[in-house]
Formats: C-alpha cells, sequence, structure tokens
C-alpha cells in the first residue's frame, strides 16, 4: 500500500542536491563520500546509501531523510553526547594524526578501530591496536572488522586484541557475518577463556528480524545507525525491544546527516557507552560553517525552538558555498536522482 505519509516525489526532487566531499584516509573502499541533500519544512535531510546498496535497502536511508527534513528529529532528552574517536585500517606512524582530529588526546573516551582490512592480517591490526593503547592510555578500546572475520579468524585475533588492551577491552563490533555466527563466536570466546563482549552491527541492520539478535543471544550490546534503520524513530524502537545496550554510530554522514544519528544518541533514555559520530573527522571538507567535530570527546546537540516555543533537535545549515564548491552535475548526479526515485517507489509501494 502506498505511504500517505511521503512527500511529493516532485516535491524531494526540487530540493535534491548531490555533493562530494573528500575523504583525508580511505573508508570502506573510498576516498570520497557522495551523498543527496533534501531540504524539507522540518530542516534538512540526507540521502546517502552505499554505492553497493540496491533500491530496498536505500529505501530505509530514504526514508531516515524524509523524516528528517520532513517531519523532523524529535526532542532530546541530554544536550551533549560523549564520542568516540575512529580508526581506520592505517598504518601505525600514521595514527597519531589521525587521532589529533579529535582534540586533546586525553580527552578521548574511547577509540574504535577498524581491523580485518582485505590484504592485511592480524600483525597489521595488532601493531595498531598496540599504537593506539599507547598514544591514548585511559581510553577504552574497541575493534570493527565489519563481519569480516571467519569464525577461527575471530577467536584467534580477539585473544591477541584482548593481550594488548587489557581490561581497556570494551567490545568486538561485528567480527564474524550474520546471526547465527556471532552468537557461536559468544560460545567459543567463552570456551577458551576470552569472554570478549560482541556487538551486533550488521547483523542488526541488514537482517530482517534484527531482535532475532537479542532472541537468541548473539550480542551483548547493539550498534545502530539511523539511515540504514529507517529513521530516529525506528531505530528508538528497535533498542527499546532488543532490550540491549545501545551505541549510535554514525553511516560516514556529513554533519547534517549526523545530526539525525545526534538526535538518537539524546532521546536513549540511557547511553552507557560513547557513540561513534566522530566520523565528520574524516572528511576534508565540509557543507556547514562549524562541522560538528567533538571537542573534549563530545558533541553537543544542535537544537532549534519550534513555533510553539519546543526545542527539538535541528541540522546545522548548509554553507551555499559550500554546497557550490562540493556540488555533483552531470552523470554523477543523475545516478543518485534516479536511486533516490527507485528507492521512493519502494517506500510509495509503486
Amino acid at each position: 500500500m502506498p505511504n500517505p505519509s511521503l512527500p511529493e516525489l516532485a516535491e524531494v526532487l526540487e530540493t535534491a542536491v548531490v555533493v562530494s566531499l573528500p575523504m583525508r584516509t580511505r573508508f570502506r573502499g573510498q576516498t570520497a563520500r557522495q551523498v543527496l541533500l533534501l531540504r524539507g519544512p522540518a530542516g534538512w535531510g540526507e540521502f546517502g546509501p552505499f554505492p553497493e546498496y540496491g533500491p530496498e535497502e536505500s529505501a530505509h536511508w530514504l526514508d531516515a531523510g524524509l523524516q528528517a527534513a520532513w517531519q523532523g528529529l524529535g526532542a532530546p532528552l541530554r544536550s551533549v553526547v560523549p564520542v568516540n574517536a575512529t580508526m581506520p585500517a592505517v598504518s601505525p606512524d600514521q595514527v597519531e594524526t589521525v587521532l589529533s582530529r579529535y582534540g586533546d588526546l586525553d580527552s578521548i573516551p574511547a577509540v574504535k578501530i577498524k581491523v580485518a582490512e582485505p590484504g592485511q592480517g592480524i600483525e597489521h591490526d595488532a601493531a595498531r591496536v598496540a599504537e593506539v593503547c599507547r598514544l591514548v592510555p585511559g581510553a577504552g578500546i574497541r575493534v570493527d572488522a565489519n563481519g569480516a572475520w571467519s569464525l577461527f579468524e575471530a577467536v584467534e585475533a580477539l585473544q591477541r586484541i584482548v593481550e594488548i588492551a587489557g581490561e581497556r577491552f570494551e567490545y568486538a563490533e561485528q567480527p564474524v557475518a550474520g546471526i547465527e555466527p556471532l552468537a557461536e563466536l559468544r560460545k567459543q570466546l567463552h570456551k577458551v577463556g576470552v569472554p570478549v563482549p560482541v556487538a551486533a552491527d550488521e547483523a542488526v541492520r541488514k537482517a530482517e528480524d534484527p531482535l532475532r539478535v537479542a532472541q537468541l543471544g548473539a550480542a551483548d550490546l547493539i550498534v545502530v545507525k539511523v539511515p540504514p534503520l529507517g529513521g530516529v524513530d525506528r531505530a528508538l524502537d528497535i533498542v527499546q525491544q532488543a532490550g540491549l545496550p545501545a551505541v549510535v554510530s554514525s553511516a560516514l554522514d556529513t554533519s547534517v546527516g549526523l545530526t539525525a544519528g545526534l538526535a538518537l544518541a539524546a532521546r536513549l533514555p540511557e547511553l552507557p557507552y560513547a557513540c561513534g559520530l566522530g566520523t565528520v573527522t574524516m572528511f576534508g571538507g565540509e557543507l556547514v560553517d562549524q562541522p560538528l567535530v567533538p571537542v573534549g570527546g563530545e558533541l553537543q546537540v544542535p537544537v532549534a525552538e519550534t513555533p510553539g516555543g519546543v526545542v527539538v533537535v535541528s541540522a546545522p545549515q548548509p554553507n551555499p558555498q559550500l554546497i557550490s564548491r562540493y556540488r555533483v552535475t552531470g552523470e554523477h548526479e543523475a545516478l543518485w536522482l534516479d536511486r533516490l526515485r527507485a528507492a521512493y517507489h519502494v517506500l510509495h509501494g509503486s
């Protein structure tokens, strides 16, 4: 059935702008991040599914962007959100440069370290983790394998990494792919005496039933990202039903799209972990005058007051000159507009 809450497609296309921001370091195989900005009556939203995503999966991202721009992001429960640093799969000699983008190293509450990068092995991962531990001795340590390890590799690698990080180790994010493999990994880790907390990321947002993660005991906590879950309200619902601690993370959003993640973190009743919302530091350019870059290990939640006097989360206003600088036209713009139309038709049920 068609979704009656959707704005008309023509109205959405009228404000659509495609931009491309350079990346400081290759991430997810990308050296530039392309997204499509949307402006609606409630503010700005973002549509940025990764290139490999088809219409069905991209529809969730569009739903999230439309909600932000046409319905708003809701009222926050907190004004600041603790934020971890994110460490791409760089060599040890580049670690300090990446960390310095987050300001004072002593203020960083935790570092999420990418591991299991194609073409690299456990020695590369161990060296990266060791350098992070040396430079930020007071920060919590997390690793993210994006489901790339086999069960055997995950057990071996996590034993090695926990030896390096010790009690500072917080959790392993999606060490193996799928929900059932996560559940099996938890059993194997307990058998070898390394009961590492396991966080589900892709297993939550790519599963038909994300709540199966909790039902099967496949994770100790969940990582939630607003765009692939279809918006802030849907993500809040999933966290509530799962009954597991949640970490809010970025989907490599610009400051416009990142605001939705901040809205989710600001609206959660409990926030036991620093959130993965410091990824704007990975861009070599931005669209707003004051990018959402952590200061002192925290991000301020951007807010605005409605005509009725209600304080709500609101994305910062893009600078027209910056949009012009990073705007994409021609073939790439046409590709993004086609992706938007295809995702819209999925949402519309047409």
